[in-house]
């Protein structure tokens, strides 16, 4: 059983409650189907709801047991506008939470805070930036973590690493020009998401053009410094680095390069990139010449999981993205229980 199936099998066992705010869009609306129609999720769309059934009828799919949240409707949004302001957590006076319950995506998020749902999902429509920052502001931030970012899994034909096949690697969509203390939070929260997908402990190697003090200067320099921070916040997790790409994942190359103790050099099964730069031209050049499939990248550093989708992205990417953030979110919960 390969990495998805065993995911999809995962999401059926304790099967999660997803809302979606883009049930207008064709390809959204035929994914929430979809998902809802092979128990990996219990689907809510949130929405015009008689403007969804007639983008599902128009695609020719069902929303039987799909859950529907009707923003026209006028007293429930008042309903619900008590209750999210009545959070703790709740960022804005009365006038802003009713500005905002009539809004699908802020309107998918206050439900998650509230526990209504377990995770949102969206972004063929909406930007990024957008995501983000409503997760940001409505969800917030994980503890210890100091930044939003991104995480992928690669499978990788022919690559006989530690973890077989895969390789996970972050940030490759987010961050640009990480921080010390952001590129320990990047780590920290890739080492989460790679323990919630595969089941398996997180070995997770941040990535330099030195090994160990072979380069100097600044770039170096930030990548040791988010070692550390990231070792102090985690200890329990094997972080470790600055490390050359092959001194990282090659038994060998760390056994020539590497003159100290490391539970992760030459058997990472993470890397991160030290900026947005690195990661997308090294996610390019595994896909082109590794001819690797990639699962991701998946946004993380949330306190619950918040998804957002590549607007370029088919039915079977998004259901496959839904899957795993609903894997995740079990993962989330049974650590917090």
């Amino acid at each position: 059983m390969d990495l998805m199936e065993d995911m999809r099998e995962r999401a059926k066992q304790d099967v999660q409650k997803v809302a979606f705010f883009e049930g207008e869009n064709p390809t959204m609306i035929k994914a929430v189907a979809e998902c809802q129609a092979t128990g990996v999720a219990v689907c809510t769309v949130v929405g015009d709801a008689a403007a969804i059934r007639a983008n599902a009828e128009a695609q020719g799919v069902s929303l039987e047991g799909v859950t529907l949240v009707d923003l026209a409707d006028e007293e429930a949004n008042e309903a619900f506008a008590q209750r999210y302001e009545a959070l703790p957590t709740c960022p804005w006076k009365s006038k802003g939470v009713r500005r905002r319950v009539v809004r699908p995506m802020e309107r998918a998020l206050m439900m998650q805070a509230l526990g209504d749902v377990d995770v949102t999902f969206g972004g063929i429509d909406c930007p990024t930036g957008d995501v983000i920052l409503g997760g940001q502001t409505i969800i917030g931030l994980a503890d210890g973590i100091d930044v939003i970012s991104s995480v992928g899994i690669f499978d990788i034909p022919g690559y006989e690493g530690s973890a077989g096949q895969l390789l996970g690697f972050g940030d490759s969509a987010v961050c640009q020009n990480p921080t010390p203390e952001q590129e320990a939070s990047i780590a920290i929260s890739a080492c989460e998401t790679w323990q919630a997908l595969t089941g398996t402990e997180a070995r997770c190697a941040l990535l330099s053009f030195s090994t160990c003090g072979s380069g100097s200067g600044d770039m170096v320099k930030k990548v040791q410094a988010a070692r550390d921070i990231a070792q102090e916040r985690r200890p329990d997790l094997a972080i470790d680095g600055e490390f050359q790409l092959d001194s990282a994942i090659n038994p060998k190359v760390a056994a020539h390069k590497v003159k100290r103790e490391s539970a992760v050099a030459g058997q990472a099964n993470i890397v991160i990139w030290p900026d947005l730069n690195c990661g997308n031209v090294g996610v390019k050049l595994v896909q082109q010449f590794g001819h690797a499939n990639a699962y991701g990248p998946m946004l993380q550093g949330f306190k619950k999981i918040v998804c957002d989708c590549s607007r370029s992205a088919p039915v079977p990417e998004i259901v496959g993205n839904v899957v795993m953030s609903c894997v995740r979110s079990q993962a989330l919960k049974a650590k917090e229980a």
